[in-house]
């Protein structure tokens, strides 16, 4: 049986693992938002960055690649994911299930944020997020990296996300 993970922020220009088909996929009831505080990553407990994560919301809908995971390296790829993406308890893995483009269900390793968590920031607004991207850093990089690798790549595989699109024409005027 195949394996496969949901990715909407970094797993699309860096998933980490073995990847044996990719295709568009939305999840249903959730908006991909920068709603997570990082510690870690993308910036630091003294200058925390922001970085995307799943908010469940009943009328919403997040597009992104459903990544089919190589046979054969199931297991080291959900343990790769979950020392890389439950660094804390912020998010939540969930097994969901996301529509291919062609209209075929199938269920997706995802990371979902915890609302309860002290890490959530959801509802901030956009110009807040812009202010603290362009200038966070963590261990994975500058939280502009993240940013703009997040909605170039969604460009260059033909999704469309308004907020990610603002934040990084926003976060370059921001730096220049």
């Amino acid at each position: 049986m195949t394996m496969w993970v949901f990715g909407y922020g970094s797993l699309l220009w860096n998933p980490g693992f073995p990847v044996a088909r990719s295709e568009h996929a939305t999840l249903h009831g959730y908006a991909r938002s920068f709603c997570m505080s990082s510690i870690h990553h993308r910036g630091t407990e003294e200058d925390p960055g922001l970085v995307l994560a799943l908010d469940e919301q009943a009328d919403a809908n997040c597009t992104g690649l459903a990544l089919a995971v190589e046979a054969g390296h199931e297991d080291r790829t959900l343990q790769e994911l979950r020392d890389r993406e439950l660094i804390s308890s912020a998010y939540v893995e969930k097994m969901l299930d996301v529509h291919l483009h062609d209209g075929q269900v199938v269920t997706a390793v995802t990371y979902v944020i915890d609302p309860d968590h002290v890490q959530y920031c959801g509802g901030m607004p956009l110009e807040e997020q812009a202010q603290i991207i362009a200038y966070a850093v963590g261990g994975r990089g500058p939280n502009t990296e993240y940013l703009y690798n997040t909605a170039e790549h969604l460009t260059e595989i033909g999704l469309h996300d308004s907020d990610l699109e603002w934040l990084a024409q926003r976060v370059r005027t921001i730096t220049a």
